[in-house]
């Protein structure tokens, strides 16, 4: 079992927003979760864009990071070269820019985990154009 859980905007929300529909079921699915919880600056961009503007639900997620529970992944010029070739690919699903980064990432990291509501896009993408993701929760 891979050690990284990549995690996608939706989940990031319900994580944060106790009004989402699926809060229970992230936390719940966070709290049996062992390994480390990783995910990009798009994502985090993305949740603090979708908590809206009030400080204090933004506060609370980038608290989230600030205390260690996510692992933030900056974008190199690699991994943008790839995000480029994944979103040219999956143009038809479509891919967006974060949703990229983080097909990117678990290629990186060899970990085919994704913590994500968007069944979707992420049932569509595969790692290296092979291998499908396993969706958490």
């Amino acid at each position: 079992m891979p050690a990284e859980l990549i995690l996608d905007t939706g989940a990031f929300v319900a994580l944060i927003d106790r009004s989402e529909k699926r809060h229970a079921d992230c936390v719940a699915a966070l709290e049996q979760w062992s390994g480390t919880l990783v995910t990009t600056e798009a994502v985090l961009t993305e949740t603090l864009y979708l908590v809206g503007p009030a400080w204090e639900a933004q506060r609370v997620c980038l608290d989230f990071i600030l205390r260690g529970a996510v692992v933030l992944v900056p974008a190199s010029r690699q991994s943008l070269e790839r995000v480029s070739a994944l979103m040219s690919k999956y143009r038809d699903v479509p891919m967006d820019f974060a949703d990229a980064t983080l097909v990117a990432l678990g290629e990186e990291l060899e970990t085919d985990q994704v913590f994500t509501l968007d069944q979707r896009g992420f049932l569509a993408y595969r790692l290296n154009g092979k291998k499908p993701f396993r969706i958490v929760p």
